[in-house]
């Protein structure tokens, strides 16, 4: 059976593109909402796989999308190192800040497995729920993004905290990112293990980092996670999505070794085309302002993107998660015209 997810990756020539949306389980629809109000925090709903598991399925069913992408978050790597992770309703996560060499020691690597075991669990739930054509996708923080995090005990605008610790700490900070490094890799080959397909890396706020800090921080941390994964599961292709990036994009896909790239909107359709493309399949790049508004000119974005990513391998997206107030018509429009893309053709 034709998985047109993944013969993309590979390269493949496909009737029509591929097309999954990022963050398309969540809170846009009530079906997620009502089984969320069922769950004790979000963690636990990560942490239940049954409940998780309905959750990565309920947009296949509801949308019919080519690829399923696990229900989880990427602040399960620092949970199961030994970080205090909560997630506060309406505010975000809410970390206890690594301050010092003596937080940082607190941190093992070493209990991931058995902290994740219930995330690998709703890999085998959701692969045995999926037909042959549907493909899943696993995924995890990449080292630097996840570090933001841990250091800024949070989401944070302008980064100074982690990036002050970061320079003023540079050993420490090189001890961190191995740290992360060492779970996530552990991480996401169990993942490959119970299930998985493919794997992205999402680093959110690559763009945050300074030029020079660029390759130690965000290029060399993936780099090392990419070539593990490579050697344990070598057909397996990872999707880099390293948001903000622009220029540097190319650059980033030659030396991490990632097989295909996310683009955010701030990528243009002909530089995506012309200087990207060639290099690897691409996916992306409708901003998730024009889901929210939907109508005509959801309509004609959508159909410009796919004009111009149609010359080569290519995954319809969108540039970063669907907003959660999305109306879900929106998104069954806006897979409506992926699918017939390929019959108007």
């Amino acid at each position: 059976m034709t998985n047109l997810f993944l013969d993309t990756l590979a390269g493949k020539a496909v009737p029509r593109p591929p097309f999954w949306f990022m963050r398309q389980a969540g809170r846009y629809l009530p079906e997620y909402r009502e089984i969320r109000a069922q769950a004790n925090g979000f963690l636990d709903l990560c942490y239940t796989p049954e409940r998780a598991a309905r959750v990565t399925l309920q947009p296949i069913e509801r949308f019919q999308a080519d690829a399923a992408i696990l229900f989880s978050d990427i602040l399960v790597i620092p949970h199961a190192m030994g970080q205090t992770v909560d997630f506060v309703e309406g505010t975000g996560p809410k970390l206890d800040p690594i301050q010092s060499s003596r937080d940082l020691a607190l941190l093992d690597p070493g209990k991931t497995l058995e902290k994740l075991a219930p995330v690998f669990e709703t890999v085998r739930l959701v692969r045995a729920g999926l037909p042959d054509d549907i493909a899943l996708i696993g995924f995890s923080g990449a080292p630097w993004t996840v570090a933001t995090y841990m250091i800024e005990g949070g989401s944070t605008r302008d980064f100074n905290t982690v990036k002050s610790w970061a320079i003023s700490n540079r050993r420490s900070f090189a001890i961190m990112l191995d740290l992360v490094v060492e779970s996530t890799v552990m991480y996401l080959k169990a993942q490959v293990d119970a299930g998985a397909q493919a794997l992205q890396i999402f680093d959110t706020w690559a763009s945050a980092v300074p030029a020079s800090d660029f390759e130690d921080w965000v290029i060399n941390p993936t780099a090392r996670i990419v070539l593990a994964l490579k050697s344990h599961a070598p057909d397996v292709p990872i999707i880099g999505f390293a948001r903000g990036i622009g220029s540097r994009l190319p650059d980033y896909i030659h030396r991490t070794g990632i097989d295909a790239v996310g683009l955010d909107s701030s990528v243009s359709l002909a530089e995506a085309a012309n200087n990207i493309q060639p290099i690897c399949p691409v996916q992306g790049n409708l901003d998730p302002a024009y889901l929210l508004s939907g109508g005509v000119e959801m309509e004609r974005a959508a159909h410009e993107v796919l004009e111009a990513m149609s010359g080569g391998p290519f995954v319809f997206n969108l540039a970063h998660g669907i907003n959660k107030d999305t109306p879900p018509a929106h998104v069954e429009r806006l897979a409506e015209i992926v699918k017939n893309w390929g019959l108007s053709k």
